[in-house]
């Protein structure tokens, strides 16, 4: 097999898979999201790396 139809299926591949979870999901609610930088909101950090900081 040369290089061509090795990307080829490997496109097909991908492009069916986008197509299948686009499909299948529901779309996203813009403000139902977490915002993205939350400085100074008040809001507790929960659910990452920087939650898990000790205490004081």
């Amino acid at each position: 097999m040369t290089r061509l139809p090795v990307v080829l299926i490997l496109l097909c591949a991908v492009a069916g898979f986008l197509a299948f979870d686009l499909a299948s999901s529901r779309p996203l609610d813009p403000y139902s999201a977490p915002p993205m930088l939350a400085l100074g909101s008040g809001q507790a950090v929960s659910g990452a790396h920087c939650a898990s900081l000790p205490g004081k």
